[in-house]
């Protein structure tokens, strides 16, 4: 049986992980890079959990210039088995205002500046994405937010767009359009990569605001968002602590075989993948390698 360890990405206002036992800032190298930042270790309630923030301690990186392949290595490194993405977002839907979160089950990745894949030229692998949350995961951390009483959405498509601008009035009436329930500009690759490196994942949107379709909200205010924020990341520090005490000390399976996404993905057979490419890939495809 495999130990569980939760990760946890913060993305823009949860830098740290207050209440962690034992906490320490480790670093770990990447063969793909630079990560965000050290990695802090620690535990809740004798769960292992290993935190990253997604922008850097004093929000240093662009959504634009994180090395997401690096992030989701030195997690896999860390020996992360499920990883929850606690990310700031635009609403695009009345019943979600600032301050809701929205447990989403569903991306559009607009974003084109970003190495979104492990794989490539020398070892070709295609994993399924079309349910790309853990629903295992995703129950866990609805019934954690139910025992905090904090306001949580289960369901919603999230919309990630390339920033770090935000949205013209037409774009975001466009992505309301489509259905879409959230916008933010981090969440993908990142789902996608930790599909490949075989983590349970799970994205957790914190609302800061409507967006610019409002008629109330018609601007996107940076003042105003950082409040919220900061809001936010108090009530997001409550539901990791549920989340980690209620946690399983073993690996459960993944319904969907998240943990397992790698079995039928790789398609270039063992003598013609270029060997370079198998030592950056010893972490995150190992088992299957």
């Amino acid at each position: 049986m495999t130990q569980s360890v939760l990760g946890i990405i913060g993305g823009s206002g949860l830098y740290d992980l207050p209440g962690l036992e034992g906490q320490r800032w480790d670093t770990i190298n990447s063969p793909w890079g630079t990560p965000s930042d050290q990695v802090l270790r620690g535990t809740i309630a004798d769960t292992p959990i290993v935190f990253l923030p997604r922008h850097g301690r004093g929000h240093k990186l662009s959504p634009s210039s994180i090395n997401y392949r690096a992030n989701i290595d030195v997690m896999k490194r860390a020996g992360v088995t499920d990883l929850v993405s606690v990310s700031a977002c635009g609403s695009f839907r009345e019943e979600l205002p600032p301050g809701h979160f929205v447990l989403v089950n569903q991306f559009i990745d607009r974003t084109f500046a970003r190495e979104k894949s492990f794989f490539g030229e020398g070892c070709v692998a295609h994993v399924a994405m079309a349910d790309p949350v853990s629903p295992g995961l995703v129950d866990r951390i609805a019934s954690a937010a139910k025992g905090e009483d904090i306001a949580i959405t289960h369901g919603g498509t999230y919309l990630a767009m390339e920033g770090p601008q935000f949205s013209t009035r037409a774009e975001s009436e466009l992505y309301r359009a489509w259905g879409c329930s959230v916008i933010g500009m981090t969440n993908m690759p990142e789902a996608k990569l930790a599909r490949e490196a075989e983590l349970c994942y799970a994205t957790v949107a914190m609302v800061t605001d409507f967006d610019c379709w409002h008629d109330d909200h018609t601007d996107v205010d940076v003042a105003e968002i950082i409040r919220v924020l900061q809001d936010n990341a108090a009530r997001a520090a409550r539901l990791v602590a549920r989340l980690a005490t209620d946690f399983p000390k073993t690996h459960p399976p993944c319904p969907l075989g998240s943990d397992r996404a790698l079995d039928v993905a790789i398609i270039t057979p063992p003598d013609a993948r270029d060997p370079a490419l198998m030592e950056k890939l010893d972490a995150v495809a190992g088992r299957v390698l």
